[in-house]
Protein backbone atom coordinates (compact mmCIF):
# COMPACT_ATOMS: atom_id res chain seq x y z
CA UNK A 1 0.00 0.00 0.00
CA UNK A 2 0.91 3.23 -0.83
CA UNK A 3 0.29 6.56 0.96
CA UNK A 4 0.94 10.33 0.67
CA UNK A 5 1.85 11.90 3.93
CA UNK A 6 2.67 15.66 4.19
CA UNK A 7 3.61 15.54 0.42
CA UNK A 8 6.14 12.59 0.38
CA UNK A 9 4.96 9.12 -0.99
CA UNK A 10 5.47 5.79 1.17
CA UNK A 11 5.27 2.86 1.05
CA UNK A 12 3.15 0.93 3.98
CA UNK A 13 4.53 -2.08 5.28
CA UNK A 14 1.70 -2.81 8.21
CA UNK A 15 -1.03 -5.62 7.89
CA UNK A 16 -4.44 -3.74 5.89
CA UNK A 17 -6.39 -3.48 9.14
CA UNK A 18 -3.19 -1.59 10.83
CA UNK A 19 -4.94 1.41 12.40
CA UNK A 20 -3.75 4.44 10.53
CA UNK A 21 -2.75 5.85 13.98
CA UNK A 22 -0.90 3.06 14.23
CA UNK A 23 1.23 3.23 10.68
CA UNK A 24 1.94 6.87 11.43
CA UNK A 25 3.11 6.41 14.82
CA UNK A 26 4.95 2.97 14.79
CA UNK A 27 6.03 2.71 11.03
CA UNK A 28 6.59 6.33 9.84
CA UNK A 29 7.60 7.66 13.17
CA UNK A 30 5.47 10.72 12.94
CA UNK A 31 4.49 11.32 16.73
CA UNK A 32 1.89 14.43 16.55
CA UNK A 33 -1.23 12.12 16.12
CA UNK A 34 -1.85 10.82 19.66
CA UNK A 35 -2.89 7.85 21.30
CA UNK A 36 -5.46 9.11 23.17
CA UNK A 37 -9.00 7.00 23.90
CA UNK A 38 -8.40 4.75 20.50
CA UNK A 39 -12.40 4.68 20.14
CA UNK A 40 -12.98 7.88 17.86
CA UNK A 41 -14.00 9.68 20.92
CA UNK A 42 -11.42 12.10 21.90
CA UNK A 43 -10.29 14.13 18.45
CA UNK A 44 -5.88 13.81 19.77
CA UNK A 45 -5.80 11.29 16.58
CA UNK A 46 -7.27 13.84 14.18
CA UNK A 47 -5.42 13.97 10.71
CA UNK A 48 -6.82 15.26 7.60
CA UNK A 49 -7.41 12.81 5.02
CA UNK A 50 -7.71 14.26 1.31
CA UNK A 51 -8.61 17.36 3.21
CA UNK A 52 -10.57 16.13 5.52
CA UNK A 53 -10.38 15.69 9.42
CA UNK A 54 -10.68 11.98 10.29
CA UNK A 55 -9.93 9.87 13.39
CA UNK A 56 -6.74 8.00 12.60
CA UNK A 57 -7.33 5.11 15.39
CA UNK A 58 -10.65 4.19 13.58
CA UNK A 59 -9.22 4.51 10.12
CA UNK A 60 -7.66 1.03 8.45
CA UNK A 61 -5.07 1.78 6.69
CA UNK A 62 -6.13 -0.38 3.79
CA UNK A 63 -8.90 1.98 3.50
CA UNK A 64 -6.88 5.22 2.65
CA UNK A 65 -4.31 3.11 0.14
CA UNK A 66 -3.48 6.38 -2.14
CA UNK A 67 -4.54 8.89 -0.54
CA UNK A 68 -3.11 12.00 1.03
CA UNK A 69 -2.62 11.79 4.71
CA UNK A 70 -1.68 15.76 6.55
CA UNK A 71 -0.71 15.34 10.06
CA UNK A 72 0.49 18.44 12.15
CA UNK A 73 3.69 18.17 10.78
CA UNK A 74 2.53 19.01 7.46
CA UNK A 75 0.56 22.23 8.09
CA UNK A 76 3.49 24.50 9.15
CA UNK A 77 6.85 24.59 9.71
CA UNK A 78 9.25 25.57 13.04
CA UNK A 79 10.30 28.31 11.70
CA UNK A 80 6.73 29.68 9.80
CA UNK A 81 3.81 28.26 11.48
CA UNK A 82 0.68 28.22 9.61
CA UNK A 83 -2.14 30.63 10.73
CA UNK A 84 -4.21 28.57 13.03
CA UNK A 85 -0.69 27.22 14.62
CA UNK A 86 0.32 31.01 15.26
CA UNK A 87 -3.35 32.04 16.42
CA UNK A 88 -2.93 28.90 18.62
CA UNK A 89 0.64 30.49 20.11
CA UNK A 90 -0.55 34.41 20.14
CA UNK A 91 -4.21 33.08 22.21
CA UNK A 92 -2.06 30.83 24.51
CA UNK A 93 -4.99 28.30 22.87
CA UNK A 94 -2.58 25.67 23.93
CA UNK A 95 -1.29 24.29 27.49
CA UNK A 96 -0.22 20.66 27.67
CA UNK A 97 -0.46 20.02 23.97
CA UNK A 98 -2.13 16.74 23.68
CA UNK A 99 -4.82 17.84 22.02
CA UNK A 100 -3.81 20.44 19.99
CA UNK A 101 -2.52 18.58 16.86
CA UNK A 102 -6.22 17.50 16.36
CA UNK A 103 -7.75 20.38 17.03
CA UNK A 104 -5.46 22.53 14.54
CA UNK A 105 -6.29 19.95 11.88
CA UNK A 106 -9.96 20.15 12.63
CA UNK A 107 -9.81 23.83 12.72
CA UNK A 108 -7.05 24.13 9.44
CA UNK A 109 -10.27 22.51 7.45
CA UNK A 110 -12.90 24.41 8.52
CA UNK A 111 -11.11 27.33 7.89
CA UNK A 112 -9.97 25.90 4.07
CA UNK A 113 -13.42 24.48 3.41
CA UNK A 114 -15.41 27.98 4.50
CA UNK A 115 -13.11 29.92 2.62
CA UNK A 116 -13.21 32.88 5.17
CA UNK A 117 -14.25 34.32 8.32
CA UNK A 118 -16.18 31.57 10.12
CA UNK A 119 -18.65 32.06 13.70
CA UNK A 120 -18.60 30.78 16.94
CA UNK A 121 -21.09 28.21 16.52
CA UNK A 122 -19.18 26.62 13.36
CA UNK A 123 -15.98 25.86 15.54
CA UNK A 124 -17.89 24.80 18.17
CA UNK A 125 -19.36 21.99 15.49
CA UNK A 126 -16.23 21.45 14.13
CA UNK A 127 -14.54 20.86 17.10
CA UNK A 128 -17.03 18.57 18.68
CA UNK A 129 -15.46 15.37 19.83
CA UNK A 130 -12.41 17.21 20.33
CA UNK A 131 -11.42 17.26 24.28
CA UNK A 132 -9.70 19.32 25.72
CA UNK A 133 -8.78 18.67 29.69
CA UNK A 134 -6.94 21.98 30.34
CA UNK A 135 -8.92 24.70 29.16
CA UNK A 136 -12.08 25.79 29.14
CA UNK A 137 -12.26 25.63 24.78
CA UNK A 138 -12.59 30.10 25.04
CA UNK A 139 -8.97 30.63 24.18
CA UNK A 140 -9.38 28.06 21.60
CA UNK A 141 -12.55 29.49 19.75
CA UNK A 142 -10.61 32.52 19.69
CA UNK A 143 -7.54 31.20 17.98
CA UNK A 144 -9.96 29.41 15.28
CA UNK A 145 -11.77 32.59 14.53
CA UNK A 146 -8.87 35.55 14.50
CA UNK A 147 -7.13 32.61 12.18
CA UNK A 148 -10.04 32.94 10.32
CA UNK A 149 -10.52 36.54 9.61
CA UNK A 150 -6.70 36.86 9.49
CA UNK A 151 -5.62 38.46 12.37
CA UNK A 152 -2.84 36.52 13.73
CA UNK A 153 0.93 38.18 13.43
CA UNK A 154 3.57 36.28 11.87
CA UNK A 155 5.14 34.57 15.14
CA UNK A 156 8.90 35.47 15.68
CA UNK A 157 9.56 35.11 19.18
CA UNK A 158 10.26 31.62 19.46
CA UNK A 159 13.27 30.10 21.05
CA UNK A 160 15.90 29.05 19.15
CA UNK A 161 19.53 27.67 20.83
CA UNK A 162 22.53 29.95 22.26
CA UNK A 163 25.14 29.83 20.39
CA UNK A 164 27.15 26.63 20.79
CA UNK A 165 23.93 24.68 22.02
CA UNK A 166 22.82 22.02 19.80
CA UNK A 167 19.85 22.88 17.74
CA UNK A 168 16.45 20.80 18.59
CA UNK A 169 13.69 20.67 16.29
CA UNK A 170 10.73 18.41 17.89
CA UNK A 171 9.08 15.62 16.19
CA UNK A 172 5.56 16.55 16.17
CA UNK A 173 3.83 19.65 17.02
CA UNK A 174 5.90 22.74 16.30
CA UNK A 175 2.66 25.10 17.78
Amino acid sequence: MNLIVNGSEVEIVSPPLTPLLHVLRDELDITGPKAGCQQGGCGTCTVLIDGEPRRSCLTAVAAVDGASITTIEGVGQAEELSAVQAAFYKHYAAQCGFCTPGMVLAATALIERKGGPVERDEVLEALGGHYCRCTGYVKIIDAVMAASRGEVDSVDDLPVPEPGQPEVLPKGSPA
